[in-house]
């Protein structure tokens, strides 16, 4: 009875009953701590809104959308602008000094994986609001894996378009089943079934791990589900604060390679999961901007040592190895975080700030259908393979391209429509910097900020600025725009515009 009442309710009323429960784990946090008035301020918030959500469920219970495509497109976006107003309702209570538009900033930060912050987390923030943050970024991180299998993948979006080769948003088969046979709330329950236990497994395994490796229990926790999510997520501005030093992030650097391909999670219809590893684009791709930017960073201190000669030190190069190993890996997946060595890799470098090398990085993004942001390796790798293709045929015209129908649907509608998403996130960006050059920002700021919230990394504007840049600093209008362009980022433009199509009103 309980799970069809679930299937016929609205994807935002589930979702906001979802959110109120999750308040309970930060009230039974500060209840242990200790911190009684906090624990009020999370278990009254979580009773209100499983009430309004109850209220709102008996009143949409005879609803039914007639385009059931669009419906959960819309819940989607819905979500993002709905949810977060939601996660924003405790942190008004337990830090009533804030304002409601840092705090709704902080939960679309959070919420979206990007990781931005307007306080100071070494500082300022209770130990229970570092767990909000971190569980918000969680959910947010398990929503975008289900969500692109259950809804984005049928409509051809999410990069699926590349693989499937046709038209975003409508015209597939995937779209006939999920408009005609499949309800969309049972198949989001069913990913959700599906892909709940392997994250949170993989979660309690990362904690285990660190907890092992010598660090605190709650530190452990958040820098494991900000890994998982790909937030970046944690109790300060770099690993630096890590007790478990380089063994806690050799861990972290393995979690991380699950946001470079879907394939190591369940559901991998999206990929071919019959292709080996060495085979598979995205992995290609990843190894080769590691292994290559890596060395780029570790082979210039021997390049400047020609004109200024350096001492040999193997410690220093070590550190600044694994430093820049380890950064790189953390920026390509999308998730920020700073090693506790960056400081040794940029000083055995020799570059003051390799920031212009983290943003481009994040623009590459992580896999398809994973939690990580940016354009996407599988579209990077269509572009690339396409252009190859091109430039064979400059060369010998009349040759044939190989590879077999896969391999050439590649090359054809998937590297269109990995082009057109190109655009689209080329023109997002001058439209962002326009918007936040007009709002009084600088060239580097706009640039800087554009690409950390399109990209879904929320460090860049720390790391990629000649100075860092201070969210809390910014004005309030600058942060509705940031935060509207982490949720574009996060969706990706084709989903807004498949929404807007005219094609997608009929029913």
């Amino acid at each position: 009875m309980l799970r069809d009442r679930l299937l016929t309710t609205p994807l935002l009323v589930t979702l906001s009953g979802l959110a109120g429960l999750s308040m309970f784990v930060p009230a039974a946090h500060a209840s242990l701590t200790r911190q009684h008035q906090m624990a009020q301020a999370f278990f009254y918030s979580g009773i209100l809104v499983l009430i309004l959500t109850l209220m709102v469920a008996i009143a949409t219970a005879s609803w039914r959308p007639q385009n059931i495509a669009r419906s959960q497109l819309a819940s989607l976006v819905g979500a993002y602008a709905l949810i977060p107003v939601i996660f924003t309702l405790p942190i008004t209570q337990v830090m009533p000094d804030t304002s409601f538009v840092n705090a709704w900033f902080e939960m679309v930060s959070s919420f979206t994986t990007t990781g931005a912050t307007v306080y100071d987390v070494s500082g300022r923030l209770p130990t229970t609001v570092h767990l909000w943050r971190a569980l918000v970024g969680w959910m947010g991180g398990l929503f975008i894996l289900v969500t692109a299998t259950a809804i984005l993948a049928p409509m051809n979006l999410g990069g699926v378009e590349v693989l499937s080769g046709r038209t975003p948003g409508r015209g597939s088969d995937g779209l006939t089943q999920i408009t005609r046979i499949a309800d969309p709330s049972q198949r989001f329950l069913k990913y959700t079934v599906g892909l709940f236990p392997v994250y949170f497994g993989l979660t309690l395994a990362l904690w285990l791990l660190l907890m092992i490796a010598g660090e605190v229990n709650l530190t452990a926790l958040i820098h494991a589900m900000a890994t998982l999510s790909t937030s970046g997520i944690g109790t300060g501005g770099d690993l630096t604060v890590l007790n478990s030093g380089l063994l806690g992030e050799a861990f972290i650097f393995v979690f991380l390679g699950l946001a470079i391909s879907r394939r190591f999670l369940p559901e991998t219809t999206l990929v071919a999961a019959n292709v080996p590893l060495r085979q598979d684009p995205e992995i290609r791709l990843a190894v080769v901007l590691i292994v290559g930017v890596t060395s780029i960073l570790f082979l210039r201190h021997w390049i400047g040592s020609l004109e200024v000669m350096a001492e040999q030190d193997w410690s220093a190069a070590l550190r600044g190895l694994w430093g820049s190993l380890f950064t790189v890996m953390s920026f390509l997946t999308t998730t920020g975080f700073e090693s506790g060595e960056w400081d040794a890799a940029r000083s055995w470098s020799g570059l003051s700030n390799p920031g212009l090398i983290l943003a481009g990085l994040a623009m590459f993004g992580g896999g398809v259908a994973t939690t990580a942001g940016g354009v996407k390796l599988l579209r990077v790798y269509v572009l690339a393979r396409h252009g190859e293709r091109e430039l064979e045929k400059l060369i010998h015209p009349s040759s044939v391209g190989g590879g077999g129908g896969q391999a050439r649907q590649l090359r054809r509608q998937g590297a269109y429509f990995a082009w057109l998403f190109f655009m689209l996130f080329a023109l997002s960006i001058a439209v962002t910097m326009a918007v936040l050059s007009l709002l009084g920002l600088d060239f580097e700021g706009a640039l800087v900020l554009t690409l950390a919230a399109l990209t879904t990394t929320g460090q860049l504007a720390d790391l990629a600025a000649s100075n860092p840049i201070q969210y809390v600093d910014l004005s309030s209008e600058a942060k509705v725009v940031l935060a509207a362009v982490m949720i574009l980022g996060r969706l990706e433009t084709l989903a807004i515009l498949a929404l807007m199509a005219p094609s997608s009103w009929r029913h």
